[in-house]
């Protein structure tokens, strides 16, 4: 952990964030600027500056699969796009967002709605 890193803070609930997934060794969390309702950044609870770092990658990636499908069927959408993270915050993430051109921007920082709809895919999945 890195006591200055804001992803830190959020795995220790030192900062409060929308939980989508949370397991052993990864978390998932709605972005407080979201590019489209229901945006989720993926991050390893262990500090690594880069994606790439993480030794565990395909245990990530296939936490980023479950994500990208809970959020299809949420949002009713076909397209989820993602993007490698790590430059505005140093710490690995991975964004996982519904395609903004074809989703409804009304309810894009309904946090609590969005979380709860994710949520409930994934429990289905």
């Amino acid at each position: 952990m890195d006591d200055n890193c804001i992803f830190c803070k959020i795995i220790k609930k030192e900062i409060p964030a929308e939980i989508v997934y949370e397991d052993i060794n990864f978390l998932a969390f709605l972005d407080i600027n979201p590019r489209s309702a229901g945006h989720t950044l993926v991050i390893p609870k262990d500090h690594y500056r880069w994606v790439w770092e993480i030794p565990n990658a395909g245990e990530y990636f296939e936490v980023v699969r479950k994500i990208a499908n809970a959020q299809k069927k949420a949002f009713n959408q076909e397209i989820i796009q993602g993007k490698i993270e790590g430059k505005d915050v140093p710490h690995a993430h991975f964004w996982v967002f519904p395609d903004p051109q074809s989703t409804n921007t009304e309810n894009i920082k309904n946090f609590k709605e969005n979380g709860e709809k994710i949520r409930k895919e994934l429990e289905l999945l």
